[in-house]
């Protein structure tokens, strides 16, 4: 038997192992081809290569089961043979045949051993209709979210709203970031898929909506924002280096949003520790100049940790929140530099 895979622009032709061959003491000859015509799920049926039209065209059609591609070739006038174990007939045809293989190969396997056995074995020739590009698999995505949200679906998944969902977005990107601390690869990927699920999840919401948004629009905002935030690549604005890129990235957001202030966009519900650092770098990136009063602190990390841990531990002791009270000082800041830039100094 003679396989012949066409894949990624390669006609790779293998011949079965002798030892498997009811032949292996004389010539085997190939009486017809088997043309195994393998799509993608993930893209519009119909939309085919050039070859799998023209193969289709020219030769007798079979498949194990209905499907939107049979249904698209029925629609165009061809006549598909659909029978649930097609193999004998493969086999037996005394011209070359089509056989449109199902999403999980179905009877892939069986016709490969049945191939190998026949006294007058067919040549194999695997032929990519459609494949999948980069990111298909999102569109999955898509389709399980609404199918857990259509009728008939998850309950529980069915009961969620934008504010219901808000913890596990926090929580979610809590997780992703552990992992990608980890460094463990594997649980990355699981990670970030959960924040992907939040992203898809809120979105499939958006689409329920009085004014419906959907995924793709989400997607379409991101590339616009991308492309109009990258002008050197995507227009002709000179970037030396990264640092220039950073700059232009915060000037074009700021003409973008219409902002006011420096501060404007930094998202207050993210920790203390972490607003009160955002806060500091805007006012020195926009050069607002409000007074900032520095502790002595250590110069060794791990010192300064130890020291802002026993500061939360003192303020735990006294029944204070260190947390609430570092939000309140990063407030207070924060109006201070609105401040200044109102008078424009």
């Amino acid at each position: 038997m003679t396989f012949i895979d066409k894949s990624g622009g390669r006609n790779e032709r293998r011949t079965a192992p002798s030892a498997l061959s009811p032949h292996r003491f004389g010539k085997v000859r190939a009486m017809h081809t088997i043309y195994v015509l393998v799509t993608s799920p993930r893209v519009p049926a119909g939309l085919l290569s050039a070859r799998a039209w023209e193969l289709l065209h020219a030769h007798p059609i079979y498949a194990t089961s209905e499907s939107e591609l049979q249904e698209q070739l029925t629609a165009a006038g061809k006549t598909v043979h659909v029978i649930p174990d097609p193999t004998k007939a493969l086999l037996e045809s005394d011209q070359d045949v089509v056989w449109l293989a199902g999403p999980e190969g179905d009877l892939a396997r069986q016709l490969a051993g049945a191939t190998v056995r026949a006294s007058d074995p067919p040549t194999l020739e695997v032929i990519y209709g459609s494949w999948d590009q980069p990111g298909a698999r999102l569109l999955d995505v898509v389709a399980v979210l609404d199918r857990l949200r259509s009728p008939g679906g998850c309950p529980w998944d069915a009961e969620q709203t934008h504010r219901t969902l808000m913890p596990y977005l926090l929580e979610e990107a809590y997780e992703a970031y552990d992992a990608l601390d980890s460094g463990d690869e594997q649980h990355m990927r699981e990670e970030l898929g959960d924040v992907l699920l939040q992203v898809v999840f809120h979105s499939r919401l958006g689409a329920e909506s009085e004014k419906p948004w959907t995924i793709d629009d989400v997607a379409a905002g991101l590339v616009d924002k991308l492309v109009s935030r990258h002008p050197h690549v995507f227009a002709d604005v000179v970037a030396s280096d990264a640092d220039e890129v950073k700059q232009n990235w915060e000037q074009i957001k700021r003409e973008e949003k219409s902002r006011k202030s420096a501060l404007d966009g930094v998202p207050r519900s993210q920790p203390a520790l972490a607003l009160a650092a955002k806060y500091l770098l805007k006012n020195e990136q926009f050069d607002v100049g409000a007074p900032v009063k520095k502790a002595d602190v250590p110069e060794d990390e791990e010192e300064l940790g130890d020291l802002l841990f026993s500061i939360v531990a003192g303020a735990r002791s006294q029944g204070l929140d260190a947390e609430a009270a570092l939000r309140a000082a990063a407030d207070r800041f924060a109006g201070q530099v609105r401040a200044r830039e109102s008078k424009g100094q």
